[in-house]
């Protein structure tokens, strides 16, 4: 036998130590791996039928899983006393237990702990409820509202806004530049390599290039603010890490006082603290503008009825 090939049972040892002996806490998958060298013939069908897809395995017949491996119960019964079972319902019960765990961390990984699978409507509700709340009570202990002020005192004044955003930070920030288009800024979106780069190309001194990132840690977004300072503009930045590289570099950044996480859940009270920044800065920029906003929405023409373009003005809900 190849020195490198680990033998599937020492016969000499019982079935029982031989399964735990050197595994420690040892998975059946990780059992049914290492034997698997030295399988041969019909042991060895089941053995990729069941590595194929375990999750399969261990909710399935025995008869199955014969008819899958075009074998015999008896074999599959051997295959499971070898690896140290009583027999196959004890090792169909061990895979699906290892399942159940993956599917768990997994879950975690992505999701989060705050809600699992099993929790009802009304649970998951008031969970992301709970996060909401949460986030918006951080965004109020920690964003700089002096700085919001000079920043909402800027983008008045300019003559172009340029707002970067892409993939998650997408939402919160093209939210922004529409609420800001309606009352009259002149404000532009940019996504994506290219268009961050000659929209940063197009501000001049007096403008404002913004930003939001979670993370912080964009290159593109840090390529739109290099060319943006290049260009005399003001740079900005709307993140939940004071401490990334971006932050470091801009102008005015501005915490949201919640982290980038670990999980959706995380990243869903991210947003939320990110929304409301946002809305606060838009909020600070209409304060700023009011008589420019009506002038703007009154000009209906003479003494004619409103234009259909007014009448969109006049919905507070576009």
């Amino acid at each position: 036998m190849s020195r490198d090939r680990k033998p599937a049972r020492d016969d000499s040892v019982p079935a029982e130590e031989w399964r735990t002996e050197g595994m420690g806490e040892a998975s059946p998958l990780e059992l049914l791996r290492v034997a698997l060298p030295e399988l041969t013939g019909a042991k060895l069908r089941v053995a990729e039928v069941i590595l194929r897809n375990p999750s399969v395995a261990g909710r399935s017949s025995i008869t199955w899983l014969a008819d899958e491996a075009r074998t015999s119960a008896a074999t599959i019964t051997r295959l499971s006393t070898a690896l140290g079972f009583d027999g196959f319902p004890q090792m169909r019960a061990a895979f699906a237990r290892e399942h159940g765990r993956d599917l768990q961390a997994g879950w975690e990984k992505d999701i989060g702990s705050a809600i699992t699978p099993d929790d009802t409507p009304t649970k998951v509700l008031s969970t992301l409820a709970a996060n909401q709340f949460s986030a918006a009570r951080n965004a109020m202990a920690s964003v700089d509202l002096e700085a919001m002020a000079q920043l909402a005192d800027r983008i008045v004044s300019a003559g172009r806004v340029q707002i970067f955003g892409e993939w998650g930070d997408a939402p919160p920030a093209k939210e922004l530049y529409l609420r800001l288009f309606r009352i009259g800024v002149p404000v532009w979106f940019d996504e994506g390599a290219y268009f961050a780069q000659v929209g940063a190309s197009l501000l001049g001194q007096g403008d404002v290039a913004l930003v939001v990132s979670r993370s912080g840690e964009s290159a593109i977004a840090m390529k739109f603010v290099e060319v943006a300072r290049g260009h005399g503009a003001l740079t900005a930045l709307i993140t939940g890490d004071p401490q990334s590289l971006l932050a470091g570099t801009v102008d005015v950044p501005l915490h949201t006082g919640t982290g980038t996480g670990n999980s959706w859940t995380d990243y869903f009270a991210g947003r939320s603290s990110d929304s409301l920044v946002g809305a606060l800065l838009w909020a600070l920029v209409a304060q700023r503008m009011p008589d420019r906003i009506y002038d703007r929405l009154s000009r209906s023409g003479g003494d004619g009825p409103p234009t259909r373009s007014q009448d969109l003005f006049n919905d507070t809900m576009q």
